[in-house]
């Protein structure tokens, strides 16, 4: 027998709240448990009472006592983003936004108003879309991003390097995926504090999101006007001109999604690794002795702290049953990753290492998995490794119980990750490859002076070159100069 919902959707009644001095007095209505507030200040553990008290479909209320469903179960996570047919990502057909229970000041709006974005688009519309947005993908030089992602590096850590002392996530973590994407984007000039600072205002929920939004999406419509006069070789016009011919108000919202849920993800996913790294012995000596590389360092912390703990809303698109819940039409639902990540029906020994499993549900799947993920690994990728050949000797300037985490229906973020190293002198980021000197022999740490160019790998032993290779090295360069000189 299908049990009757937890909650009032339709015609049901909602349930009678719990007399004072009942356990479950204060929690909610109908002593559903909210995923907001004091109650919720440890979401992971709230999580795990959900999935005790209900199994793999939980109800909870969002804030201001909105009813949702939240899904724990890895299989059944998998089923509502993969199945389009039954759960939607068009939030126009929510009950709760139907019938005014959500109101237009919610302080999720931002986050769950329908957009005319890929993401809350089906069918065909989804396809026009999400078509724009990966073929201006496509036109990305991954390698000219690693380039610029190692050279964004090297600047922020210049910053920093003198003085001995950092905080890696407000002087490093924050900023280096907002530098990378502005670029991709073709806006480098704006680049500053508060448009990081407004790109993290937006996604907690607070009273000034709304107004962080709007700023964000200001910078946006006004790069969108200034590419369709002046196309350049950059994503934004490359959006623009794609054979989908999006309008304006669609090229804003894209950029806006692809600037904010790439430069968030990959913001908390570099804070993450590196927690890791300067908090576990055994997790560095496996990087630094070659039992690990940065990108599976990289994978790992994807399962143990995805960047997104949960996305919203995906709505019932009909009447039907999941994790033995009855979801009625109209429902909506919490793709919960984090919960999944960790279900222990996949994962019965938390402390498993899970290298080379990428089953993880932290880019999503089906017909919305994140389109832009390789560039969130290639920035974490990078960004870590280039930072950790700068600072091998860094170390945690605090006890790791005084680190502060910062908990969101969206995400878990890192406050700030003080560290300490020996005062180090600046790199000049201009100076080319060829000009460097040979690096020296690797050992098993990694190498501070590694050209800056491309970033060092992790872990593994690159032998010194051959005396040979200067000679030739100049014999390239002088018929290269020749080349240009005759005008080849």
């Amino acid at each position: 027998m299908t049990p009757e919902p937890l909650f009032p959707t339709g015609t049901d009644e909602p349930m009678a709240t719990p007399p004072p001095g009942c356990p479950a007095h204060g929690i909610g209505p109908g002593g559903l448990r909210r995923l907001y507030g004091p109650e919720a200040e440890d979401l992971g553990a709230l999580y795990e009472k959900l999935r005790a008290e209900h199994g793999t479909v939980a109800p909870a209320l969002l804030h201001e006592d909105v009813p949702i469903w939240v899904v724990l179960g890895h299989a059944e996570n998998l089923h509502t983003v993969r199945t389009p047919s039954q759960y939607s990502r068009d939030t126009r057909l929510w009950t709760a936004l139907q019938d005014g229970t959500i109101k237009p000041d919610h302080p999720l709006m931002p986050i769950i108003a329908w957009q005319p974005i890929c993401c809350h688009a089906e069918g065909d519309e989804h396809l026009r879309l999400r078509g724009a947005v990966t073929g201006a993908m496509s036109t990305i030089d991954h390698r000219g991003i690693r380039r610029s992602i190692n050279r964004a590096t090297q600047e922020l850590v210049n910053r920093f390097c003198e003085e001995g002392r950092a905080d890696l996530v407000s002087q490093f973590a924050e900023h280096l995926p907002m530098a990378v994407m502005c670029e991709i984007l073709g806006m480098p000039d704006e680049y500053n504090d508060r448009i990081v600072q407004a790109a993290r205002d937006m996604l907690k929920g607070t009273e000034t999101a709304i107004a962080s939004n709007a700023y964000i999406m200001d910078v946006l419509m006004r790069l969108t006007m200034s590419r369709r006069a002046e196309p350049r070789d950059d994503f934004t016009s490359h959006l623009i001109n794609h054979p989908a011919r999006l309008t304006d108000e669609e090229i804003g919202q894209h950029l806006r999604v692809v600037l904010i849920v790439s430069y968030e993800a990959t913001a908390n996913l570099i804070a993450n690794v590196l927690r890791v790294v300067l908090t576990d012995p055994r997790f560095r000596a496996q990087l630094k002795g070659g039992e690990m590389t940065v990108p599976e360092a990289v994978e790992q912390s994807l399962w143990d702290e995805p960047p997104f703990s949960t996305i919203f809303p995906y709505v019932a698109k009909q009447e039907t049953e999941l994790g033995g819940q009855r979801i009625r039409k109209g429902d909506a639902l919490v793709f919960g990753i984090a919960p999944g990540n960790v279900d222990p029906r996949v994962r019965p020994d938390l402390k498993a290492n899970m290298q080379g499993n990428r089953s993880h549900l932290a880019f999503g799947g089906g017909p919305h998995e994140c389109p832009g993920q390789d560039i969130g690994r290639a920035i974490a990728d990078v960004g870590v490794d280039a930072l950790l050949a700068r600072l091998p000797d860094a170390q945690l300037d605090c006890e790791e119980h005084e680190l502060r985490w910062r908990a969101s229906i969206s995400n878990r973020h890192l406050v700030e990750l003080p560290v300490r190293f020996a005062p180090k002198p600046p790199r000049d980021v201009t100076q080319r490859p060829f000009n460097n000197p040979a690096p020296r022999q690797r050992t098993t740490t990694w190498q501070v002076d590694a050209p800056q160019s491309q970033p060092s790998p992790a872990v593994s032993a690159a032998p010194a070159p051959p005396a040979t290779m200067e000679p030739a090295r100049r014999t390239r360069l002088f018929r290269r100069f020749l080349r240009w000189w005759r005008g080849e």
